[in-house]
This record gives structure tokens, C-alpha cells and sequence, in this order.
């Protein structure tokens, strides 16, 4: 089974030593983002003893509603609110210092729930430090992309460095500095300026800072515990396996987590799909089930279609199930999480997307090639509408018999089950099926 642990006594005869290890837990977004991934992580943070963001920037945006107060999350993992749990930023994350500690503030103020969060929170040695907005006017990219860029030229500066020796942090920050201001004449940095307050971010990010590979190593290989991995942006925005090239900069599908986290493969456990019950998406690129017209409107207004992040209205169409089969077949997901069904609420019939033709000829998988993507015609499956509010529903057995009908067909479809439907935006409104 390739898995390896010294045992206090010999294992049961046919008992795989692999059950014997911590696994992982994974929520994941199936589509392309803002499917909700913030209220199933706050679900499960519930009970969880560490919960972890692998991978992305602040360039992720989860929203969750807890108590009636509605948090915003961009950098710190959304179980940050569960004051019994460990909260950790992993390797794979770039980290806009100013960033994460605004976040923190803001949220300080809406209510109590991150009250203490610097006493739960540990951060990777080995997390890149992502640079000023400014620096990146200059440069096409997005924000994430501008970071990542840096990282892979292995010119990028990592928390590591921050929190070293401070004499050696400022010779590398001054080169990189003086590097881009030659490269775009329009770039004025004050460097001496942008080094104090890293200097001052340094003295407050220093208590947090740990040996992210050892500390994964330990939660592991310890004592039993439940270890939460929240993944950021979704399966289509995968700088592999998405959209390209509109995708973000990381690997938003589960190897993220191997990557991200320093975790072996042997502990992944669970891996679960979050759904929207619709799709939408951010930006420019290829969208075969978007609606352009009132019952995309419809959608947009019903569900708040805005990003948490930049605010931009977000594309609506029909759920698409060719290509959340194909995050499925990435990502091997153990059950899926239904969101946003009651946004769905005042449709009289409902379509699914089920199939790809071009030129009427079907495609037999999600293409790679994004303009083989924008020429396919859908093919749809037509499903009754309920007519009536499900915002109150708290059981499955409760949900009218076609919005049954919608979940069972989902099921059937990418054969996989689901496992919570939500239909509103609180945490007592997701519904647990098993």
C-alpha cells in the first residue's frame, strides 16, 4: 500500500498500515470559483483540530456567515473563526503582507469571531512574499501572476527571509527592487520606505512563523487529528488543468495540496467538490452554458453574483455537468456539496448542460484547446422548476420533490453523491444528506 509507520505493537493481520495515518481532509471548487467553498470549510472547521490554505494569493475571495455576521476571507483559511482549531498558511500560498493583516482587522471589527487569531495561526517558513500593488502596475500580469512570476525566476522573496537575518533580507529586497526599476522606467520604488515596513510586518509575522514541512510531519504522524486543507479559486482555474490560459497561477486541483502543504500523497483522505447549483465566471474566456439574458440576469441578481475579491460582476449560466465530470476526473472527489440551490427557487424549469457537439459532431471530453471550447453547442437536459423557497429547508426529505429530482439527476450524472445541499447563505442553512 506504500504506506510506513512504526507501530507500538503488530497490526491486525490484513489491517493496512496506511489506516493507521492522519488524513487530510479536502474541500475543493469544482468549477470556477466563488461556488461557496467557504461555507462547507466553515462547516467542517466546526469540529476540526488544523485547517490549511495550500495554495493562491489574496487574489481568493470566501465569504461565510456566521451568527448573522458575514466575514470575508482572502488570505487567512476561513476556519480561523473555530478558536479551538490551528489555522496554517502553507508553502504554496503568496502572501501579501498588508494584506492579511488588514483582512484581519476588517473582520475584527465586523464581530468576535477572529478574536485571538494571531494566538491560532502559523504560517510557512517556505510562503513567498507577495510585493508591493504598486510593482505591479507596471507589469501585466495579475497580482498572483506577478508573485508566481517571481517564484519560479527564483528571484522571489520568502517569509523565510523576512524573519532570518534582516541585513541579508534587505540586499536581496534592494536588488529586486533595483532590477525592476530597470526594467520599467516608470517605476519609482522608495526603498528605503518599503523596508521599514516590512521590517515592521517582520516583527509581527515572526511569532507566527514555523517549519511548514515539520509541522504538516507531525499533525500527520502524531497523535489522531482531523486536518481540514481549504482550497482556493477551483478545478477550471488550475494553471495545468483549466481554462488556459485564463486560469490563475497555482494548482487549484488536489495535487495542490501534496505541493502546497509538503503532505505525501498516502495522506489524502476525503476530497470534496463544491458545486454551485448554476455556474458562473469571473472575466473574459469561454462560458457554453452562459445565459445573456433575463434568467441570466435573474441569477445574477438572485445569488449576489459579485466577487468578494474585486467586486466584478460574475457571468451566469446553467449548471454545467461536462465540465464538472472533468474536475471530478482530476480531482477524484469522495462526494460533492450542492450550493446556492435556493437561488434556483423561481424557475419553472431548469436546464443542465450534458453534452458537447461541434460541428454536431460530440466531443467525448472537456478539450483542451480553448478555441475548440468556444465553438461547442450544448446539449441540455430540461428539468421541472419547484416554484417555491427552499430558504427554510433544513432536512433533504423537506426540499420539494423536483428540487429531489435536480440532486438525484447531478448524482446519476457524474456518479458521485452529494452530500450537502445549501440553500441559503447561513451556516444552519447547508443540509447534510449522510
Amino acid at each position: 500500500c506504500g504506506g510506513s509507520k512504526v507501530l507500538p505493537t503488530v497490526p491486525e493481520p490484513g489491517l493496512c498500515v496506511c489506516s493507521l495515518l492522519n488524513k487530510v481532509t479536502v474541500v475543493l471548487g469544482a468549477q470556477w470559483g466563488d461556488e461557496g467553498k467557504g461555507k462547507v470549510v466553515d462547516l467542517l472547521a466546526m469540529d476540526a483540530d488544523i485547517v490549511c490554505r495550500c495554495q493562491g494569493g489574496n487574489n481568493a475571495g470566501h465569504t461565510v456567515v456566521v451568527d448573522s455576521v458575514e466575514y470575508d476571507f482572502h488570505l487567512l483559511p476561513s476556519g480561523v473563526l473555530n478558536k479551538k482549531a490551528t489555522s496554517f498558511i502553507g508553502n504554496g500560498v503568496v502572501i501579501h503582507l498588508p494584506g492579511l493583516f488588514e483582512e484581519a482587522e476588517k473582520n475584527l471589527q465586523k464581530g468576535k469571531g477572529l478574536q485571538g487569531w494571531e494566538e491560532r495561526l502559523k504560517i510557512s517558513d517556505r510562503a513567498h512574499i507577495g510585493l508591493q500593488h504598486k510593482w505591479e502596475k507596471v507589469n501585466p500580469l495579475s497580482s498572483l501572476s506577478f508573485n508566481s512570476s517571481l517564484y519560479t525566476a527564483r528571484n522571489g522573496l520568502r517569509v523565510c527571509d523576512l524573519v532570518g537575518d534582516i541585513t541579508v533580507f534587505e540586499d536581496k529586497f534592494r536588488l529586486l527592487a533595483e532590477h525592476f526599476q530597470r526594467m520599467y522606467q516608470n517605476l519609482n520604488i522608495n526603498i528605503e520606505n518599503e523596508l521599514e515596513q516590512l521590517k515592521g510586518f517582520a516583527e509581527r509575522l515572526r511569532p507566527l512563523v514555523t517549519d511548514g514541512v515539520y509541522f504538516m510531519h507531525k499533525a500527520l504522524n502524531g497523535p489522531s487529528k482531523k486536518i481540514l486543507v481549504e482550497g482556493a479559486n477551483a478545478a477550471l482555474l488550475d494553471i495545468d488543468f483549466g481554462t488556459y490560459p485564463f486560469v490563475t497561477s497555482s494548482n487549484c486541483t488536489v495535487g495542490g495540496v501534496c505541493t502546497g502543504l509538503g503532505v505525501p500523497p498516502s495522506h489524502v483522505g476525503r476530497v470534496y467538490g463544491v458545486v454551485k447549483a448554476y455556474t458562473t465566471r469571473v472575466g473574459v474566456g469561454a462560458f457554453p452554458t452562459e445565459l445573456n439574458n433575463e434568467t441570466g440576469d435573474l441569477l445574477q441578481s438572485r445569488g449576489r453574483e459579485f466577487g468578494v475579491t474585486t467586486g466584478r460582476r460574475r457571468r451566469c449560466g446553467w449548471l454545467d455537468l461536462i465540465l464538472v465530470r472533468y474536475a471530478h476526473m482530476v480531482n477524484g472527489f469522495s462526494a460533492i456539496a450542492l450550493t446556492k440551490l435556493d437561488i434556483l427557487d423561481t424557475l419553472p424549469e431548469i436546464k443542465v448542460g450534458v453534452a458537447y457537439k461541434v460541428n454536431g459532431k460530440p466531443l467525448p471530453s472537456f478539450p483542451a484547446n480553448m478555441d475548440v471550447l468556444t465553438r461547442v453547442t450544448v446539449e441540455y437536459e430540461t428539468l421541472p422548476g419547484w416554484c417555491c423557497s427552499t430558504e427554510a429547508v433544513r432536512s433533504f426529505e423537506e426540499l420539494p420533490p423536483q428540487a429531489q429530482s435536480y440532486i438525484r439527476f447531478i448524482e446519476d450524472f457524474l456518479q458521485v453523491p452529494v452530500k450537502w445541499v445549501g440553500v441559503g447563505k447561513s451556516r444552519e442553512s447547508m443540509i447534510k444528506l449522510f
